[in-house]
């Protein structure tokens, strides 16, 4: 990032890097929670199901909260959103190390989390980087925030394993994701406050109401939420189930925690290059890809036999895919509404995504309960591939001009 952050003021490179690195913590603890659903079910005497629907509510708070999050954030700044967001984040952590039962597990992790996540994570992070980088940097800043996010997941969950095998607890690594998350309280005090110059903030704020009605008349806003759905169900469903359905098939704990990291490792590189080609050539038609050929790997994983080498791979296939969508379809909206308010309408879009993550986390463990395998989440997940390209399909990347002169967006 070197080139293009030396193109901007030193307020801004550090917003970048304060920002990237809340990504970086925020998502890679978030990610660890799927080391858990083996362990920590039978320590706490809960079943697999009342876990993930802990973790499923989790995703489900986030969403009802990130677009609150980001109507304050727009108006406030993001600060003191990601230091209260933090704070509810470390709060959920530390109670779920003295739960005892499943009601404390669903309050804790899934409650507390959730709604400190609305707060303090990668969305909020890049409606922070979308509101303070000029128009030149946006894409690719968006890029590198949601790459620092894919790192995380590459540098937290094999940590968090390792101190789950040093301890011979779980705990253990609930207090290196405690840790991790109290760090975020240092880093949200150098985000910037002030949009970019001659950025939406010099007209008056339009009320939420007229944000909203007229963002939800753009037709392609309504698609790109539609598909956003599906993105959210696959990757909550893989976060939190793929290391138990690893262990299912005889994966060693060790390799799935590797697996999951690969997710993260190439979604940096993933990442960063859809922000930095989704400026160049297009966000739509890029989203419209992505899922296309996120559907055939899931496919391609399923039907070969597991190895060392299959397991790998599909976490490196999935990681180039796997958070690519996040920069597009932020920077759409950017697109589509200006700046003012990207924030609330990203917040919005991501609300659909954490839906369709409720819904991928609660299912899977629900049928897992029932029939003693994810084979049906896995197909289900290839034919949400294919509606979410076709979903993309209509949405057209230009500017909503009714919506711009309505709400004062420019």
């Amino acid at each position: 990032m070197s080139a293009a952050s030396s193109r901007l003021s030193g307020a801004l490179v550090a917003t970048l890097v304060a920002a990237s690195f809340i990504s970086l913590m925020s998502f890679g603890v978030r990610a660890a929670f799927g080391l858990f659903t083996a362990p920590l079910p039978p320590d706490l005497g809960i079943t697999r199901e009342a876990y993930s629907l802990a973790i499923a509510v989790q995703n489900l708070c986030w969403g009802v909260t990130q677009p609150f999050a980001g109507h304050l954030t727009d108006r406030f700044g993001a600060r003191r959103v990601m230091l209260v967001g933090a704070l509810l984040y470390l709060a959920g952590i530390l109670g779920l190390m003295v739960s005892g039962t499943a009601l404390h597990v669903l309050l804790s992790a899934g409650v507390l989390v959730g709604v400190g996540m609305g707060g303090a994570s990668f969305s909020t992070a890049l409606a922070a980087l979308g509101r303070v980088m000029p128009e030149s940097h946006r894409s690719w800043a968006l890029g590198v925030g949601t790459a620092a996010g894919s790192l995380g997941q590459f540098v937290i969950v094999p940590l968090v394993q390792a101190c789950i095998d040093l301890g011979a607890h779980w705990s253990a690594g609930a207090g290196c994701m405690a840790a991790g998350i109290a760090s975020i309280l240092v880093a949200a005090w150098f985000v910037r406050e002030v949009p970019a110059a001659g950025g939406a903030a010099a007209v008056p704020a339009a009320s939420a109401r007229t944000v909203l009605g007229g963002a939800f008349a753009h037709r392609s806003y309504v698609w790109l939420v539609l598909g956003f759905f599906v993105c959210g169900f696959q990757l909550a469903f893989i976060t939190t189930h793929f290391p138990a359905y690893l262990g299912d098939l005889g994966v060693s704990a060790s390799l799935s925690s590797w697996a999951v990291a690969m997710i993260g490792l190439f979604n940096v590189l993933g990442a960063y290059l859809a922000g930095t080609l989704g400026g160049r050539w297009g966000k739509k038609p890029l989203l419209v890809w992505i899922y296309l050929v996120r559907g055939a790997l899931i496919a391609g994983f399923v039907l070969l036999p597991v190895s060392t080498a299959t397991v790998l791979g599909f976490g490196a296939g999935m990681g180039l895919l796997w958070l690519s969508t996040v920069p597009l379809t932020s920077g759409l909206v950017a697109t589509f509404f200006g700046t003012r308010y990207m924030g609330m309408l990203f917040g919005i879009a991501f609300f659909s995504h954490q839906v369709g993550s409720f819904l991928g986390v609660s299912l899977a463990g629900a049928v897992y309960q029932r029939t003693g395998s994810y084979d049906a989440m896995w197909w289900g997940c290839v034919a949400l591939s294919l509606l979410a390209a076709v979903a993309n399909l209509p949405v057209r990347e230009q500017p909503a001009e009714r919506f711009l002169r309505l709400a004062g967006a420019r």
